[in-house]
């Protein structure tokens, strides 16, 4: 059984930061990918930010320069450092764990909350 849980998100005025964790628990394999996507009712999950336990990330062209993801040296925790938020940052981000070998699996987190507005 593997569980994620998040925190973090929160009501943020436009030009302000956020920073977003997550954490997996359970057997894991490596290679993997930690990620955050985000949503709004309506449209299609998008990746946000992802990085592997070997270090490699990869960003979504609207928040390079802004967002920043890392994840911890000895956990399966990973955490999305958010500035410069803009209304349209807007969404539930949800955290995302893939293993990248055998059957590559993949678990979800329940999501959370990111609101910018005045």
């Amino acid at each position: 059984q593997v569980h994620l849980v998040e925190s973090g998100g929160g009501l943020v005025q436009p030009g302000g930061s956020l920073r977003l964790s997550c954490a997996a628990s359970g057997s894991i394999f490596r290679p993997n990918r930690m990620s955050w996507y985000r949503q709004v009712p309506g449209k299609q999950r998008e990746l946000v930010a992802g990085a592997t336990n070997g270090g490699t990330t990869t960003y979504d062209d609207s928040v390079k320069g802004r967002f920043t993801i890392s994840r911890a040296s000895a956990k399966n925790t990973v955490y999305l450092q958010m500035n410069n938020l803009k209304p349209e940052d807007t969404a539930v981000y949800y955290c995302n764990i893939r293993e990248l070998v055998g059957s590559l699996r993949g678990y979800w987190g329940q999501g959370t909350q990111v609101t910018v507005s005045s």
